[in-house]
């Protein structure tokens, strides 16, 4: 073996076992942030939001491989999205429904949800797979993200 296929394979174990030792906690570890957890998740939406503006905008341009990296933005941000909603950070300024705390295990779920579509979008984007790029997008907004949005967050005020 070659050094590197060694250093490929080394660093695919330790994605491995870092997967394997975040999916048996039982909650999703705090990233390092402002200590203003409304604030962070509301930083962190925003991200997801550009991601999807972005993502967006290199399909109408046609560049599928492009948006792998936006996709992989949104996947590794979705795990983070529990441990931005501990019990008590309801506050005026939230766009969150106490619907969030009341069907815990309901919302945990639809941000598994947007990992796994994001993950599919991005593999998809990286075999250049315009169909199923194309078929993913078509439904990504209303599955992936109103799977959250909807049952858990405020609308925003019509205009």
């Amino acid at each position: 073996m070659t050094p590197r296929v060694t250093f490929h394979r080394s660093m695919a174990m330790i994605v491995l076992v870092a997967a394997a030792a975040t999916a048996c906690t039982t909650a999703s570890p705090r990233m390092v942030g402002t200590g203003d957890v409304v604030a962070d998740r509301q930083r962190v939406m925003k991200i997801q939001g550009a991601q999807w503006a972005e993502i967006q905008s290199k399909f109408k341009a046609g560049s599928i491989d492009g948006i792998a990296v936006n996709a992989e933005v949104l996947a590794i941000t979705s795990l983070q999205i529990p441990s931005l909603f501990p019990g008590g950070s309801l506050t005026d300024k939230s766009k969150a429904k106490p619907e969030i705390w009341q069907r815990w295990d309901e919302f945990e779920a639809a941000s598994k949800n947007l990992t796994i579509w994001s993950e599919r979008l991005r593999d998809a984007a990286k075999k250049k797979n315009d169909k199923v790029v194309g078929d993913t997008m078509k439904d990504f907004g209303r599955v992936a993200c109103g799977s959250c949005h909807t049952p858990f967050r405020v609308p925003p005020p019509k205009k």
